[in-house]
This record gives structure tokens, C-alpha cells and sequence, in this order.
């Protein structure tokens, strides 16, 4: 028989031996199904099969397609070279221009123009090894990871191909039209886009600058949620809360324990509370459970506590806000449409006044503090109530006030048991240096006051009333007393006073309830 036919039979049988050996009930084994041309080469008691032009190769559900393949049947691995691609049970497809893949273990070791996609994202690097057996990829001399406009860069990388994560580390920066993301370690979902932080992250989007150590932020709903103590930096404000929720979609947050906002605007103000919820758009916080309220200032700040502290744009307001003053300059700063409002067991505390009341509503276009509800005001030894006080602002110091209604003013006498009282329907004063200077009742005025000679000692008590009754301070304290129409009053020696006319109907002093601090 011809030479050639013989070796042509052998070769034939030899192939198809090979070639039956590959299809196993295991799926281990490499399978060759096609190619344009093929040989047989035995070397050092191997044998390999060279495949050349479309080359077709599958093992399990896997795909594996080549320019040219040399498959090594001995040790059940192959060597490919040019437009590689390996179709992962069209989950995931790879693609490279070389590939050298050992069966057996299902390892492929893909290198040059390396190009891996699930349907949704496309990581390209120079070099990637990929386990076929459980869809796991991983770079280490850089890579970058498009999905849609999100581009991710990093040195290491680690693909996921059944969960769709991606872990990139050392040197990672997320680039996003709305956002830019640079860290060292960031977990990325492809279909999501859940990208989550698990080392110091820092994230710029536009004037704002999010820093954290944990969280996570989907960049398909603009989501995301923050902890262990993350920061906020904007062009008008910082937020440091132990937790925080963000849904930029409606410019909405929630900031829970230990929140602190700092404004950076000419308000200049402070809010801190264990919740702070937020509303960008209508410019709205909502401070529950222990909030505090710091209004600043050059020398006294104003501290204002509650069991509930709101803020929010006067033009929003659903109901009419009382006028205060009588005359109000035009708002030219934007930043003076807002309110503060705090509401259930208020305080207030600075160290040249004090208050309390159910409720208090601020408005900055009016620089007007109204105190609703049982108001109290304190300012050195003077006590102020009535059904309502508006207390005025100048650059945030008082000016003056305004109490409406069962007016009452009482001044403690130094340390003595004795009290100057001043009772009427309603209370103007005025401050200097955060001072009272003068005060005027109107309407059936009503005065006690303890007259003392000039060693200081006491000489009678003076019981007063006119329609008008105004008193001048000096320090703080009472200096002179000036009576307006209707004057009707008389002077008790001290031992002849009787003891229940020591008082105005209705005194009460409210120590008790006055911040200390």
C-alpha cells in the first residue's frame, strides 16, 4: 500500500483517538470542534494538535475561539494566538490576542489587548488570569473598567463573573459625570453599579467632598450610604455624622449619631443632634433627639435647645409670619430667606441672655426671635414673661424687645430677698452691649420698686401706677424711674410693709427653670 495513504490512515485514526479522549462525562477534558486546518506533532512522548484559521474549542459550556491553537492532548492544555475569545456560557466573553489555558484546572493566563465584558461593563488590561471554573478574573499591572460614562482605573483587579463584582485596589479613581471617586480598595457591581468603599475614600462632586472609610453609593440611582464617622465638605456647609444616608436624585440625607452641620455662610451657624434629616432643594434640616442650635457670634454664641429644631425657607411658609418690626429693609441677601424653628421644651442660652418657652420661631428677614408658648426671658437679674416675646437682633445681638400681653419684668434686688416688679399689658426694651438700657410699660402700668438712700440701705417700698412707666439701667440694673400720665403711687416704710402687697398680682420667679449653662 502507498506510503502516503498509510500515513494518511494512521494519522486520521491517531486524530480521532485524540480526539475521542477530549469528550469526557466530566467536562474536563478539552474538546476540539473545529478549525480550517489542523496537524499532529509528537514531541517528547506528547501530543499536540496544531489548529489553525477559526479555530473552535470548547470544554463544559465554555467556548474557546483562536486565529490558531496548539492544543496539547497529554497534558490537556492549549496555547492560543490572535483575536482570542472565550464565550463563558454567554455569561461572560474574553478576548485577548494571546492565551495559554490549562485544562484541567480550567485556568486561563490571557495577555495584550485583554478585554473582558458580563453584558453591561468592559474591563480592558494588558494582562488577565481567569478561572473558567468559577468566573473569576484578576489583573495586576493595571486596568479600566467602563460601564456606560463610569470609568474605573486601578492597578490590582478582581472580577467576579456570577456575583458581577469587581474589587479594584491600589491606586483606584472612579471618574463619573457626577462624581469623581478616588480610594485604595473599592468593591464595583456591574448590572447595579453598587460600588462600595472599604478603606479611606475620597469623594469629589462638584464644590462637595465626601470622605469616608466604609459605605456604599450606587451610581445608577445616586444612592448611597455612609459609616464610621464620614464627613461632608460644600461650598456652604460640613456634615460629620457617625451614619449617613444620601439620595442625590432628591437632594435628600438622613445623618444619624453625633451629626454635626456647620455652615460657612454669613448665617453662621451650628446644628448638632443624634438625627438630622435634609432637604436640599428647599433648603430644609430637621434635628431630632437632643438637638442643639448654635447661632454665632464675634463674642457671645447663642445656643438654643429643643426637642425638636427646624429649619426651612421663609417663602415656603404655609402660614402668615406676624409682623415684628415696623419697618424691615429689603432682603438683598438670599441667605436671610430662612427660619429656624424649634419647638416642645425650648431653651436658649447665651452668656448675656437666657430663655425658655414651648416654642420659638427666628426669622432672619426680620432678625426677629419670637418666644411662643409661656415665655421666659433672663438677662442678668432681670426676668421677663408674658403670652409673647419677640426678641430683637442686630448682627445676631439683641436690640431690643417686644413682650405682648400680661407683660411682666422683675428685677432681683443685688442678693436680697426683694424684687422691683414692673406689670402691664405691653413691654418695650432695648439692650446695650447685651445689656438692658431701658424698658417702657403700656397700659395700666404697674411698678414696685424698693427705694435705698445713698449708703445703699433700703428705705421703704415704692408702689406705683400710670399708664406709662418707663425705667432707665445702668449696668443692668435699675437706675431711674420716670411715671407717664395717671400717676397714682405712695411710699412704705420698710418694717410697715405688709406682706401680701410685697408682690404684683401674678409674680412668680422662675430661677428654677433658668439655664445655667
Amino acid at each position: 500500500m502507498n506510503k502516503r495513504i498509510l500515513f494518511f490512515l494512521g494519522y486520521v485514526l491517531l486524530f480521532k483517538l485524540s480526539h475521542a479522549q477530549t469528550i469526557d462525562s466530566t467536562g474536563k477534558r478539552i474538546e476540539f470542534l473545529s478549525a480550517e486546518t489542523y496537524n499532529m506533532k509528537k514531541m517528547d512522548s506528547m501530543d499536540f494538535l496544531i489548529l489553525v484559521g477559526h479555530v473552535k474549542i470548547k470544554q463544559g459550556t465554555a467556548l474557546l475561539f483562536g486565529d490558531s491553537i496548539v492544543l496539547n492532548s497529554s497534558k490537556n492544555t492549549l496555547e492560543g494566538f490572535g483575536h482570542i475569545h472565550i464565550n463563558d456560557a454567554d455569561s461572560v466573553h474574553v478576548y485577548s490576542d494571546y492565551i495559554k489555558y490549562l485544562g484541567d484546572t480550567k485556568n486561563a493566563f490571557l495577555r495584550k489587548k485583554v478585554k473582558l465584558t458580563d453584558g453591561k461593563g468592559v474591563l480592558t488590561t494588558d494582562s488577565l488570569d481567569y478561572d473558567v471554573a468559577v468566573k473569576i478574573g484578576n489583573y495586576k499591572k493595571g486596568g479600566k473598567l467602563v460601564r456606560n460614562k463610569t470609568v474605573l482605573t486601578s492597578t490590582e483587579g478582581y472580577y467576579y463573573g456570577t456575583t458581577r463584582d469587581v474589587i479594584f485596589r491600589k491606586k483606584v479613581e472612579l471618574k463619573d459625570p457626577d462624581s469623581n471617586i478616588i480610594t485604595d480598595t473599592l468593591e464595583y457591581n456591574t448590572y447595579s453599579q453598587l460600588t462600595n468603599f472599604m478603606s479611606p475614600t475620597k469623594i469629589i462632586n462638584g464644590a462637595r467632598i465626601i470622605k469616608t472609610t466604609n459605605g456604599n453609593y450606587n451610581i445608577g440611582n445616586r444612592k448611597g450610604y455612609l459609616y464610621e464617622r464620614s464627613s461632608i465638605d460644600d461650598s456652604t456647609y460640613t456634615f460629620i455624622a457617625d451614619e449617613m444616608a444620601v439620595d442625590d436624585s432628591l437632594g435628600l440625607g438622613d445623618f444619624k449619631g453625633n451629626a454635626i452641620y456647620r455652615s460657612k455662610d454669613s448665617l453662621s451657624f451650628d446644628l448638632l443632634a443624634n438625627n438630622i434629616k435634609t432637604n436640599k432643594p428647599k433648603s430644609i434640616l430637621l434635628a431630632t433627639d437632643n438637638p442643639l442650635l448654635l447661632i454665632k457670634q464675634a463674642k457671645d454664641t447663642l445656643y438654643v435647645r429643643a426637642d425638636t429644631l427646624h429649619t426651612g425657607l421663609i417663602s415656603d411658609l404655609k402660614r402668615p409670619l406676624t409682623k415684628a418690626r415696623d419697618s424691615v429693609s429689603k432682603i438683598t441677601d438670599t441667605s436671610l430667606n430662612k427660619y429656624f424653628e424649634a419647638y416642645h421644651h425650648v431653651t436658649v442660652y447665651s452668656d448675656s441672655l437666657q430663655a425658655s418657652c414651648d416654642s420659638l420661631f427666628y426669622s432672619l428677614s426680620d432678625s426677629t426671635i419670637r418666644l411662643l408658648h409661656q415665655p421666659i426671658l433672663w438677662s442678668n437679674n432681670n426676668q421677663i414673661t408674658g403670652d409673647t416675646i419677640f426678641l430683637f437682633l442686630n448682627n445676631k445681638k439683641p436690640e431690643g424687645l417686644l413682650v405682648f400681653d400680661n407683660a411682666l419684668a422683675i428685677n432681683k434686688v443685688d442678693s436680697s430677698e426683694y424684687f422691683n416688679q414692673l406689670k402691664g399689658i405691653k413691654l418695650k426694651a432695648t439692650f446695650e452691649e447685651g445689656q438692658i438700657h431701658r424698658m417702657s410699660m403700656k397700659g395700666a402700668a404697674e411698678n414696685i420698686y424698693y427705694a435705698m438712700d445713698e449708703q445703699k440701705k433700703f428705705i421703704g417700698m415704692n408702689h406705683s401706677t400710670a399708664q406709662i412707666i418707663d425705667i432707665e439701667f445702668e449696668k443692668g440694673e435699675p437706675a431711674k424711674v420716670i411715671f407717664r400720665n395717671q400717676l397714682l403711687g405712695k411710699l412704705t416704710p420698710m418694717g410697715q410693709i405688709p406682706k401680701d402687697e410685697k408682690e404684683v398680682r401674678g409674680f412668680k420667679w422662675l430661677a428654677e427653670l433658668r439655664p445655667k449653662k
